[in-house]
């Protein structure tokens, strides 16, 4: 696929996309959200790249789904497929699953660590589709807006689930009441960035997280733990992490990775982990398709 709405670099092993629509304030389309897709699928595919930032071209980072051509833009087709001709509606069409979803569902599922880098206004969609990314940073300048009541409509692209899950329910809740559009320090207060920083600093100290993780950890270990954790969110018990837990020690500690570990820590030097996530996933990866989730 070739990227018109944004680009994909990829650099010592760290991967940038870059929302690039600046003219729009890199508002989301339709065509954004399969690129955005695409690039995902590519970076799984690469074992060469160990971590992953997303920022924004020109001044914002997303300014939400692009509705210019009206309310019926809030979905993924952008038409009227999924109302019956006696007027009900079709919940079961692929036109009717929301298009934020699909990406931050795709986000959700990637292996590599991902790093938000959010250089402007990030409202809507452009709030929501950094919620499942692990690291979130923000330049001074970044405003951010849970917008959808305001719109009359609701909080989409999964963040029900991950807003209360990063930030606290009372936290997701006065956002998403109000849908006033806040400032980066009130961000970090929250809880929803980790960092502000001025905006010739963004990039940089993005760059430097994606260093550490791509220069000392092992890719295989860093993809297990982030879905472990992501989706440890979910259980209901911890024996059930416990179960998770037990199965990965058993399997990691046993291997080439876990020996290099060991070696490169008593020689002190850097660990070459030669284990790949494409290669040498352990036998109970996906787990979560036990219950039937994907």
């Amino acid at each position: 696929m070739i990227y018109e709405t944004i680009a994909l670099a990829v650099e010592e092993g760290v991967a940038t996309v870059t929302l690039s629509r600046p003219d729009k304030m890199n508002a989301l389309t339709t065509q954004m959200i399969h690129e955005i897709i695409d690039a995902c699928d590519r970076i799984d595919a690469d074992d060469a790249i160990r971590a992953v930032i997303f920022t924004g071209a020109g001044k914002a980072y997303c300014a939400g789904a692009d509705i210019s051509g009206g309310a019926k833009d809030f979905l993924t087709s952008g038409d009227d497929s999924v109302v019956r001709p006696d007027g009900t509606y079709d919940y079961t069409s692929d036109a009717a699953r929301d298009g934020g979803g699909l990406v931050t569902l795709r986000l959700f599922r990637l292996t590599k660590p991902i790093i938000g880098a959010i250089n402007g206004v990030a409202v809507g969609i452009g709030v929501t589709m950094t919620l499942p990314m692990d690291i979130r940073l923000a330049s001074e300048s970044a405003r951010f807006g849970f917008v959808f009541v305001r719109r009359g409509i609701v909080p989409e692209a999964a963040s029900s689930w991950f807003l209360p899950r990063v930030v606290g329910i009372s936290k997701a809740l006065e956002w998403c009441y109000s849908g006033r559009v806040f400032p980066a320090d009130e961000a970090l207060a929250g809880g929803l960035v980790s960092k502000v920083l001025p905006a010739d600093e963004l990039l940089p100290a993005a760059r430097k997280i994606a260093r550490e993780i791509a220069d000392n950890a092992a890719p295989v270990s860093v993809a297990l733990t982030r879905q472990m954790l992501w989706r440890g969110l979910g259980l209901s018990d911890p024996m059930e992490a416990h179960r998770i837990d037990s199965r990965a020690i058993v399997a990691r500690s046993q291997s080439l990775d876990a020996a290099e570990g060991v070696t490169s820590f008593f020689e002190k030097r850097p660990p070459r982990f030669a284990m790949t996530v494409s290669e040498h996933m352990p036998d109970f990866y996906p787990w979560w398709d036990e219950l039937g989730y994907s």
